[in-house]
């Protein structure tokens, strides 16, 4: 139809897509020595950090609010504020997701799009000079 508009969570694919968003970001994560520092304030196991990250980005996106209905008001920086976030954990962060957008997501104006309040949230969640 025209003039329709659709979510971002839409038009980069939807489920599938945010899946494979959010798997690659925990595999780099977790094989990068470039990435080591932000690996090590996450817990061993990446699954509930990774089924989380899903869920955020689903909403976040413009899907379905999966993760506001099973946890409430995301409170990002108050959630993370146990992990010592620092400039070289936030940065790390942030090459893996970008990394990880640029292998999933074909669009490169839909990653312009997604990336700058991406960005900013990473900025925000720093809690350490």
């Amino acid at each position: 139809m025209a003039g329709e508009t659709i979510t971002l969570y839409e038009a980069i694919g939807g489920e599938a897509t945010v899946r494979a968003l959010v798997k690659r970001f925990y595999e780099l994560m977790d094989t990068l020595p470039e990435a080591a520092r932000c690996r090590a304030i996450h817990p061993p196991s990446l699954k509930g950090s990774e089924a989380k990250l899903y869920d955020y980005l689903t909403g976040y996106l413009g899907g379905p609010p999966v993760y506001v209905e099973k946890h409430g008001h995301p409170r990002l920086r108050a959630r993370h504020f146990a992990a010592a976030i620092g400039p070289q954990e936030r940065d790390e962060w942030m090459l893996c997701f970008r990394r990880a957008m640029d292998e999933t997501i074909d669009n490169e104006k839909l990653r312009e799009i997604i990336w700058p309040p991406v960005e900013r949230l990473a900025l925000h969640m720093q809690n350490r000079e």
